[in-house]
């Protein structure tokens, strides 16, 4: 019994290394980040946590009538949208309907929202700047 649960304990003293491994075994979508900057959170929290903060900051332009916070669907679109058809849908290179065909999730932003930069963000893209501040500090 002794023998057993100390080749059960070892086991699992070597689970957080299979882990590891494994992760960086992970197949991850092919897709292309178009503007150069930094993001408003780290890319695992983001591909984690996004419909939950993109809720949250709809909640609050909804209830509280608060606009330009830093998590907006429109600062993604910005940055995210394919500098090829100027959206973030479209294909399976697009950058939402990429990540979101590869996982198999169902897009529903889209069906109230545009999938475009607006005429402004593309006017400043084109020019070399950015329509937003892309330096926020981590949440």
């Amino acid at each position: 019994m002794i023998r057993l649960r100390s080749l059960l304990m070892a086991l699992l003293a070597c689970l957080p290394l299979a882990v590891a491994a494994d992760a960086q075994r992970t197949p991850q979508p092919p897709i292309v980040v178009e503007k150069d900057g930094h993001c408003i959170a780290p890319v695992d929290q983001i591909r984690r946590n996004h419909p939950d903060m993109l809720r949250h900051q709809r909640d609050s332009t909804v209830h509280a009538g608060v606009r330009g916070a830093r998590v907006s669907l429109n600062a993604c679109i910005d940055c995210h949208a394919n500098r090829s058809n100027g959206s973030v849908l479209g294909s399976s290179e697009n950058f939402c309907q990429g990540c979101h065909d590869f996982v198999a999730v169902r897009l529903d932003c889209f069906e109230c929202h545009q999938a475009t930069p607006a005429a402004g963000a593309r006017a400043a893209s084109a020019a070399g700047s950015s329509a937003v501040d892309l330096k926020v500090p981590p949440l």
